[in-house]
């Protein structure tokens, strides 16, 4: 046993400092990418917010909606290969870009995999998706699945330390995924003690990932649009989100109704109440760790993707920032006690 010292931080701690900028207006922003992969020949340019693959957010409606945008889509893994014919023949041409196909690591998982993509070659981009990306099963699999798919683009996850993004990046992945524990529905670090604060395990992942020419995405722990701005500043170079996008007309869950008000269930994918959906229940050998709420009705996601582009371009002008790669290099974290006056809070 052995304790580390350095305070770990998350986005709650931390506020990013103003800093002087010639941006006359918000408009002057750009927020497109432009990535070049590790592995992968593809290159890819839009705006680097993603839905996560949960069943409640990642939805080929959520798809539809975010890859006009520019936006991009980890579509969950429950959809049948019929489903994904069916939604890849409503698709405006070039929208592939803008989605993955997810998968876990079983044997059942793998073929899925490998009939979508022979139905579908047009599709460039996996995500491998475990809770726990430190099996060196998992770090098979990730080999097995670039000796497979050469020319794809595959992003794996979840970890939160240098060297297991360095071990996953030399295995084969393009993106890897940062974040264990931080998500609103997720109860990992309460059930089983692990976990890493979101913004430092950005820092540290990012570091690495880019000293070997890779990427990472920051998944889970943004709550509003000043947290993806500070996921973006601490050197993500893309930020997924559940929470936030829950409730919409294009997200999944149950509709009900209370008190005269619509509400849309959302859950985490490690609850009991999707084990139940998609496995039929809880394995005797393992504990829930997620939960269920019940997230109000938002309307259309396109209010909520204004808000949060919106609010992303203003961090821009307020350190000096024209486009969102300068973010990273012109951000300035200050240590806070507060965040926000709470006065008028509900």
């Amino acid at each position: 046993m052995r304790i580390e010292y350095d305070i770990k931080l998350g986005f709650k701690d931390v506020m990013i400092r103003p800093k002087r900028s010639t941006l006359k207006s918000r408009s002057e922003v750009s927020l497109n990418r432009e990535f070049k992969f590790l592995h992968s020949p593809i290159s890819w340019e839009g705006i680097p917010i993603m839905a996560a693959n949960m069943d409640t957010v990642g939805t080929f409606e959520m798809a539809k909606a975010l890859s006009s945008n520019k936006l991009f889509t980890a579509i969950h893994k429950h959809y049948s290969i019929n489903d994904w014919s069916l939604f890849l023949a409503q698709l405006p041409k070039g929208a592939e870009n803008y989605i993955a196909v997810s998968t876990g690591i079983g044997k059942n998982d793998s073929a899925k995999l490998a009939q979508i993509f022979k139905t579908h070659p047009q599709l460039q981009f996996i995500c491998i998706d475990v809770a726990n990306g430190y099996s060196e099963h998992f770090v098979h699999f990730v080999k097995r699945t670039r000796e497979q798919y050469p020319k794809k683009v595959i992003i794996a996850g979840n970890v939160v330390t240098g060297e297991m993004v360095e071990e996953l990046l030399l295995a084969g992945a393009d993106i890897i995924k940062v974040g264990i524990g931080p998500g609103s529905v997720c109860t990992t670090r309460v059930k089983t003690g692990v976990g890493y604060p979101q913004l430092s395990a950005i820092i540290e992942c990012a570091d690495a990932a880019h000293g070997l020419g890779g990427q990472i995405i920051s998944d889970g722990g943004c709550a509003s649009p000043g947290d993806i701005a500070k996921a973006f500043g601490a050197g993500a170079d893309f930020v997924m989100l559940g929470g936030m996008l829950a409730g919409h007309d294009e997200s999944g869950g149950e509709i009900i109704e209370k008190n005269g008000k619509p509400f849309r269930k959302f859950y985490g994918m490690s609850s009991s109440t999707a084990m139940e959906k998609h496995v039929g229940g809880v394995a005797e050998y393992r504990a829930s760790e997620g939960k269920t709420v019940e997230v109000p009705y938002k309307g259309s996601v396109e209010t909520t993707l204004q808000d949060i582009l919106g609010g992303l371009r203003s961090t821009c002008t307020y350190v000096g920032a024209s486009r969102l790669k300068e973010l990273t290099k012109r951000t300035t974290f200050i240590r806070v006690n507060e965040q926000e006056n709470q006065v008028y809070s509900s």
